[in-house]
């Protein structure tokens, strides 16, 4: 199990290497453009290099990229075809970073229900794998519910997976986001059961990341907010929970933590799930 975090990119996607070996994090989260905007920047040739050579250089572990926070696959035909288009320009980052793949939001479908988007949706996941590198994962990650966010259920998650069809699509698992969904995460029962139905809808075969975070706010909130490992209501006992499960030993962790200082991932945060990785694996 690699300890990861998200980490900047400011100054080339080279430069976020060296600030998750700042922090002791063995992979690495990093979006490869403002994941606020819709205007995609191109990864510069030389820096593609750079990252390719020091990533050789250091032999961290796997990398993945985040995509636009902007993406709806539930959205009107304009914001879909936006989504699709900013989808394909990330996976295409990642392939030329020789990243895993992109992690992305599957977005709201606006109060109309799920039924009535999973048809587009489908059409959208299939769109962007059908125009982007085979050796790329396109990766779902679970929403925590609110705003009628598609995906907070793994039944969801399945079933657009099975309409796709592709062994390309995969699946991360946020752990807050699983909590504020009403998954029983910090209980052995109730993690049993939240990846019992996962790999029914689902299958482990396609969960490549967990994003390890702690959450602010209770078991079922529907509310998607972050804290600090050992501060939220998942706690260190919930993450040893979690971290001892047989089915998510060789799945890399990735935190996107405040921090200490309310600056993003820190060596306190990596080094607490590492104490917490020996400890349950003794």
């Amino acid at each position: 199990m690699h300890i990861g975090a998200h980490v900047s990119a400011a100054g080339g996607a080279h430069k976020a290497i060296d600030r998750a070996i700042e922090i002791g994090a063995e992979g690495i989260q990093i979006f490869a453009s403002s994941p606020r905007q819709w205007s995609f920047r191109p990864q510069a040739p030389d820096a593609v290099a750079a990252f390719r050579s020091r990533m050789k250089d250091v032999g961290l572990g796997p990398t993945f990229l985040h995509g636009s926070y902007l993406v709806n696959l539930g959205g009107a035909p304009e914001l879909a075809a936006r989504s699709i288009a900013s989808l394909t320009s990330h996976m295409g980052a990642a392939s030329e970073l020789g990243a895993c793949g992109v992690i992305f939001h599957a977005g709201s479908h606006r109060g109309r229900g799920f039924d009535t988007v999973f048809d587009q949706a489908a059409e959208c996941l299939s769109h962007v794998l059908h125009a982007t590198p085979e050796e790329t994962w396109l990766v779902i990650e679970n929403s925590a519910g609110a705003g009628n966010h598609i995906g907070a259920s793994f039944d969801e998650i399945g079933r657009m997976i099975r309409a796709v069809g592709n062994d390309r699509l995969k699946v991360c698992v946020d752990t807050q986001h699983a909590f504020a969904a009403g998954y029983r995460v910090t209980e052995r029962d109730g993690l049993d059961e939240a990846l019992d139905e996962f790999d029914r809808e689902i299958g482990l075969g396609r969960l490549v990341a967990v994003h390890a975070n702690d959450s602010k706010t209770e078991l079922g909130s529907g509310v998607d907010r972050h804290e600090n490992i050992g501060r939220g209501h998942i706690g260190e006992r919930g993450f040893a929970n979690i971290m001892s499960h047989p089915a998510l030993q060789d799945v890399p962790f990735f935190l996107e933590v405040p921090g200490i200082e309310r600056e993003g991932p820190d060596r306190a945060n990596v080094d607490l799930l590492k104490s917490i990785r020996a400890e349950v694996s003794q």
